[in-house]
């Protein structure tokens, strides 16, 4: 694997390039959410028109449903949705270890039952990573243990320890797998809650892992967004430069030009698609809801400087008619429409880092896309 950074910019914010088994992908990138090898609501055919050369799925979810044997006779991942995009997955800790009620942690592994039936399962660090190349995604995460919001420096200490080791048990198995074939990159979690000293020791101890890149969890977990950005920058300027910085979990319009100014190359986030089955779209303008009653005869585009083939289209009065209606068609053109504007977003962004322009650019954004 070989990351370029191509520009850099005073504040951090850098553009560059990261070589992946499926070829290169530009960074900054937002990588649209693929759950259960699906991006909801889109087909193959929709993903490759966006453009979407990175992508993230669930291991977790995978792991119940269809099951790893049902992907892996089907060729991969890549081959079951018939989409050759870099695929990482997360490793489906944050999944487990939200379900307090129905799990139990030990610092071997995590014991849980099914959302789904309630059978019971087992995942280790070492599991977790044979999992993940069973699917045969192209970015492999580890299991972690993510504190919960708000909590005490001494839990969020023994989280971090917890996840430390497990990153440690990881290694050698990745490794294995890589002598067997596999050529994955291998990203694992970050961990520490809000303590700059505890994400300091975990970027330290990143640091001497045999890593590809970083992703970094435990923000956007209902703390405010000032201490999301201070806390993530003084993370992030711990961490070796040349190694890709994926923040999971991230996010809006805004978020983008924020953590990209942190210093961060790659984000995933569910936002788009989530509240464009609501009605929400992301316009240059700002945000509204296509449902409401002043765009029922309004026959313009839902963003007339949009060049998306929802906006080449169709109207605002429609395409609000068919989501009032619930007719399925609308979950697919505004869905497709808002990771349009996210592809775009990140363009913007790596343009302006490469002419120099990175801060007037997000100070333009914000001026016309206010929260």
């Amino acid at each position: 694997m070989a990351f370029r950074i191509e520009a850099k910019d005073p504040s951090g914010a850098r553009a560059g390039v990261l070589d992946t088994p499926r070829g290169p992908v530009e960074t900054p990138v937002f990588m649209p959410v693929a759950t259960q090898a699906s991006v909801k609501a889109l087909d193959s055919d929709d993903l490759r028109r966006l453009g979407s050369r990175a992508m993230l799925a669930n291991s977790y979810h995978l792991y119940l449903r269809p099951g790893v044997d049902t992907v892996k006779a089907a060729g991969g991942l890549h081959k079951f949705m018939d989409h050759d995009a870099f695929y990482i997955t997360d490793s489906g800790g944050f999944q487990v270890l939200s379900l307090s009620k129905f799990r139990e942690i030990d610092d071997e592994g995590v014991t849980f039952r099914s959302h789904l039936d309630g059978s019971l399962h087992r995942l280790t660090p070492e599991s977790v990573i044979r999992v993940q190349a069973a699917l045969g995604s192209d970015g492999w995460t580890t299991l972690d243990e993510c504190p919960p919001f708000p909590c005490e420096e001494p839990h969020a200490a023994r989280a971090l320890d917890r996840t430390m080791r497990w990153l440690d048990r990881s290694a050698p198995v990745v490794a294995e797998e890589r002598a067997a074939g596999a050529q994955s990159l291998f990203f694992p979690i970050l961990q520490g809650s809000l303590f700059p000293a505890l994400r300091r020791r975990a970027a330290e101890h990143m640091n001497g892992a045999p890593a590809d890149g970083v992703s970094i969890g435990g923000f956007m977990v209902g703390e405010n967004k000032e201490t999301t950005w201070n806390v993530l920058a003084e993370t992030v300027s711990f961490l070796k430069e040349d190694r890709p910085r994926y923040l999971m979990g991230v996010g809006t319009p805004r978020d983008l030009w924020d953590a990209v100014a942190c210093g961060v190359d790659m984000m995933d986030c569910v936002y788009p698609t989530r509240v464009a089955r609501s009605g929400q779209i992301m316009a240059r303008t700002g945000r509204y809801n296509v449902t409401n009653g002043r765009f029922r005869r309004d026959f313009t585009p839902l963003d007339p400087s949009c060049s998306c083939f929802v906006c080449a289209r169709y109207t605002r009065a429609y395409l609000g008619h068919l989501l009032r209606c619930k007719e399925l068609s609308a979950y697919r053109l505004l869905s497709y429409h808002n990771l349009h504007f996210m592809a775009a977003t990140v363009s913007e962004i790596r343009a302006s880092i490469k002419e120099g322009r990175f801060r007037a650019a997000r100070e333009e954004f914000f001026a016309r896309y206010p929260l």
